[in-house]
């Protein structure tokens, strides 16, 4: 009896396994546009990075805000761009759990930094992760849509991130977003140290 349960658990194994994975772009069936929204959505390493500099933006205040709003999506569009005219390999993968690190860090620590500064910091995330996203994609018009998907997806997580922090006033809301942050380090922390013992494999 038991040799019929595990035969008939390989059977349905066997069945279930996908005939290939896929590390880069979503396929979602709706079209290329879609397919960059999803991605973004389901890739925590750009994600986070971006709700964490939402979140401290908006504590600083709406030009901090208002400029980091307008520099990201921009800056996603134009790293993207540049990956998938160049042609290059996706950057290391610690380089995702350091920016992680960072932006948790930025968000727990909420420096006073000019609006300047902060959008500054807004177009090196999207550069970085833009071109790591779209690496290694072909130059084509499906592409630019895929990543114009993506590009409207960070505007809209942004702009929903920054208005949680942006009206808080009292100072326990402001402590629970800063411990956020902390969560975030603590997450971009533990991925680096994954990283170190036992490696990771993009393709």
């Amino acid at each position: 009896m038991r040799t019929r349960w595990t035969l008939a658990a390989a059977g349905v194994a066997l069945l279930l396994a996908p005939g290939a994975a896929q590390a880069h772009l979503v396929a979602t069936g709706l079209g290329p546009l879609y397919d960059g929204a999803t991605h973004f959505a389901l890739s925590p390493e750009d994600g986070l990075p971006v709700a964490a500099l939402a979140l401290y933006a908006g504590l600083r205040g709406p030009v901090q805000a208002r400029l980091s709003l307008a520099a990201l999506p921009l800056a996603w569009f134009a790293g993207g761009l540049a990956a998938t005219l160049t042609g290059a390999s996706s950057p290391p993968v610690m380089l995702g759990a350091a920016i992680m690190l960072a932006l948790g860090g930025l968000l727990a620590a909420n420096p006073p930094l000019s609006p300047r500064v902060c959008a500054g910091i807004a177009a090196i995330l999207g550069l970085t992760r833009g071109f790591a996203d779209m690496a290694g994609a072909a130059p084509t018009g499906g592409a630019l849509l895929t990543l114009a998907g993506m590009s409207a997806a960070v505007f809209v997580v942004f702009a929903l991130a920054a208005s949680i922090t942006l009206p808080l006033r009292r100072f326990w809301m402001i402590v629970a977003a800063r411990v956020t942050g902390s969560w975030l380090a603590a997450t971009g922390l533990l991925l680096a140290g994954w990283i170190i013992r036992y490696g990771a494999k993009v393709q």
